[in-house]
This record gives structure tokens, sequence and C-alpha cells, in this order.
């Protein structure tokens, strides 16, 4: 029989669209919650591509990746404006 999982404790991904804005509600948002989530998430990106038996480069090249795509992001308003003067 299978075990129902309260809507408090599930993940994002086994939330269904309807159930979505009560899940929201019910998360933690004080920043002992918000740290929680971070440590939680730090913890869980750690044990699955640093700290392995036969790690490579994989987890710490997602890092890189990912600090150059938000710096991209953040400053696109300013290369946008770069790209399209005219130097004459």
């Amino acid at each position: 029989m299978a075990s129902v999982v309260p809507l408090k404790d599930r993940k994002l991904l086994e939330v269904k669209l309807g159930e979505l804005p009560s899940w929201i509600l019910m998360r933690d948002f004080s920043p002992s919650g918000i740290f929680g989530a971070f440590r939680r998430g730090y913890y869980r990106y750690y044990n699955k591509y640093i700290n392995v038996k036969k790690g490579s480069i994989a987890g710490l090249t997602m890092v890189l990746a990912c600090y150059v795509v938000f710096n991209y992001a953040v400053s696109y308003k300013e290369l946008k404006h770069e790209r399209r003067r005219k130097y004459h």
C-alpha cells in the first residue's frame, strides 16, 4: 500500500499544478527558513557532484558556468548598449 505524503513535505516536482499556491504558502520564508533551504541545496549539490569516489571536474564546471551566465545576465543591458553604439 502506498503511503500518502503530506503536501508540506512534498518536493516541488511532486506537487500538482492545482496544489501549487497552497504549497507555496506552506513554505517557511523566515530568514532561518531561507538559510536552511540554501544549506540543504548546498549539501545536496556537494554530496552529488563533489564528495564522490570517482569525482571529476564536472561539478566545479557547473558552478563556473552558472557564474558566467549570471554575470552575463546582470550586465546584459550595458553589453547591449555597447553593441549598438557606432564608432566613427
